[in-house]
């Protein structure tokens, strides 16, 4: 996520490595490569301009504060707040209350509208505890209704679609009546997307926005379009007045233009992210922590969050009896496993750890990264999964031969599995990594 960007500001504030405090010369230098570096993640040059002029007095009315606080770090923390400042400040709540609450869609074709809808139906659904009603109003790209269909059934949310009318503001109104009558909790209408800002697509949104006086209208858009998304935006605030940006396609190849200027150039805040393609890859936009990510200080918050929407307190519970007893298996590691993998995408979670967006930032890191060791304990019997103090040379090679790895390949995991449930059970314990690491290294 914003790897270019990030790089760049980084290389700019390594200016300041060394020097003993802020001077003229040394931010005026600094200043100049962060401008680049925005224009570069195409940030409008006018808004970078502003941007770098408040950071350059800033910098300047602090040569004398904090005398014990290197330049680099200082300059770092006034960059993190005008960044901040610039992409809204806070957070921005989303209202869905209503009797029902009505969302309204809005974006240009090929935006993710209708992911978003889902996944934005699966948020209120397991976040919000509402009960959900999709609405299909696109009736003119071929399959939009059936798409939407699959993605309510995938997210476990109903459909309303009237297939044979072919008048969405009339659909959105009957969605809305049906929808109060079944007592739904929340109703999102998913809209047709246009190739380009045309004045009839434009005027059947805002009807259907007359219509149905949703509780929230969001614009949906690509942020790797860059700044011709921020344009888009403003074309379509102008008409329909919406309450809040969605980014979708965050994970991909984005410069961050769009991210970093939309709330400055539209007035509207961005709400959510969606940084995946799978339907729980949908994140609250918080300015702060975009800001920590872009310059490289990770995301520790958003990481423990995710984290604790994993955690079960009970099977916690069973599973540190079970690592003080060393009784911990390959089962238990498999959960472990799925869990991380429940949290998304695993180089957006290394990401939010302090430092590892720059070493990841050339490495190719997805799930898979799991398969090589699933494989491994899939090909066990249940016994031996239980038990791992079972498998011999014997049973690995059977296992090997059933998941298509190497001898070595089984060997090395067990041995590595074998390490971690020792290095476990000492520190449960109490004995201390020191000890652990000790027995392990003797061991070998």
């Amino acid at each position: 996520m914003f790897e270019n960007l990030s790089e760049k500001l980084d290389g700019a504030l390594k200016l300041l490595k060394g020097d003993a405090k802020l001077t003229e010369i040394n931010i005026a230098q600094s200043i100049k490569e962060i401008r680049r570096a925005l224009v570069d993640a195409d940030v409008n040059y006018s808004i970078a301009k502003d941007f770098t002029d408040r950071v350059k007095d800033k910098a300047l009315g602090s040569e004398n504060v904090l005398q014990s606080v290197k330049p680099g770090e200082l300059m770092v923390k006034i960059v993190m707040d005008e960044m901040v400042t610039l992409m809204g400040g806070q957070s921005a709540g989303i209202n869905f209350k209503g009797n029902p609450g009505v969302i309204l869609i809005s974006g240009l074709q090929g935006s993710g509208k209708t992911t978003f809808s889902g996944k934005l139906s699966l948020w209120l659904k397991e976040k919000k505890n509402q009960r959900v009603l999709l609405v299909a109003c696109d009736v003119y790209r071929p399959a939009a209704i059936d798409q939407l269909s699959v993605v309510a059934e995938s997210v476990g949310v109903d459909v309303f679609k009237d297939i044979d009318n072919k008048n969405p503001v009339d659909i959105a109104s009957k969605a809305v009546v049906y929808a109060a009558e079944q007592k739904y909790d929340v109703v999102i209408i998913d809209t047709a997307g246009r190739l380009a800002v045309d004045e009839e697509m434009m005027a059947e949104i805002a009807a259907i926005k007359e219509a149905v006086t949703p509780t929230e209208t969001l614009f949906v858009v690509d942020s790797m379009t860059g700044q011709d998304a921020v344009n888009t935006a403003k074309a379509f605030n102008d008409r329909l007045n919406f309450d809040g940006v969605v980014l979708t396609k965050l994970d991909g190849d984005t410069r961050g233009g769009a991210a970093l200027t939309i709330k400055f150039t539209v007035g509207k805040p961005i709400k959510f992210v969606s940084t995946g393609e799978k339907m729980d890859a949908l994140d609250v936009f918080y300015p702060e922590r975009m800001a920590q990510r872009i310059l490289g200080m990770g995301d520790i918050v958003s990481l423990v969050e995710k984290a604790q929407e994993q955690f079960d307190e009970k099977e916690a519970k069973k599973l540190e009896s079970k690592i003080r007893k060393n009784k911990f298996d390959f089962n238990d590691f498999l959960g472990q496993m799925n869990q991380i993998k429940k949290m998304g995408d695993l180089k957006s979670i290394m990401g939010m750890i302090p430092g590892m967006s720059k070493i990841t930032k050339d490495i190719d890191i997805d799930n898979s990264a799991f398969a090589k060791v699933e494989a491994i304990i899939y090909s066990m019997t249940p016994d031996e999964r239980r038990n791992p103090e079972l498998l011999n040379i014997n049973r690995k090679k059977r296992i090997a031969l059933g998941c298509g790895k190497t001898l070595n390949d089984v060997n090395m995991f067990v041995k590595q599995f074998d390490q971690m449930r020792k290095m476990m059970q000492m520190m449960s314990t109490g004995k201390g990594m020191g000890n652990a690491m000790q027995q392990i290294k003797g061991k070998r």
